[in-house]
């Protein structure tokens, strides 16, 4: 994904950089978005109604020099009761519902979603990178 929220770079900079502490996120949700989300999370196109509900995400430890880490089981929306429309974007959130964006970025291609269509991200293809 490509940038992280105000809040996260925050939560970041406290924790590796102050004597203050910072709590840390236990559990992770993709979102779904037909815009650009923001960095201040203004809630901006995040889809809602017709079955929609941010998925949770499990993220292997990183490693290596790249700095990045990706998803490490499926990630699957499934529409149900109308269309969403056509995302472009996803986040990632620290809540189910409400909560802190701490991710956001567009996808490779964006996918228009139909009433009973699903969307899956496969184990691997939501890379989270730090650089």
């Amino acid at each position: 994904m490509a940038a992280l929220s105000d809040y996260a770079e925050n939560l970041v900079l406290n924790w590796l950089m102050t004597t203050g502490s910072a709590t840390r996120p236990t559990a992770w949700y993709v979102s779904l978005h037909t815009g650009s989300p923001n960095d201040a999370d203004d809630g901006a196109n995040e889809i809602s109604g017709n079955g929609y509900s941010r998925q949770a995400l499990t993220v292997d430890a990183a490693s290596g020099t790249g700095g990045t880490t990706s998803n490490n089981a499926n990630v699957t929306f499934t529409a149900s009761g109308g269309d969403w429309g056509t995302i472009s974007h996803i986040g990632i959130y620290d809540a189910s519902t409400s909560g802190n964006l701490l991710w956001h970025g567009s996808m490779t291609a964006s996918k228009t979603i139909a009433d009973g269509d699903t969307l899956q991200f496969n184990t691997g293809n939501i890379d989270l990178t730090i650089a």
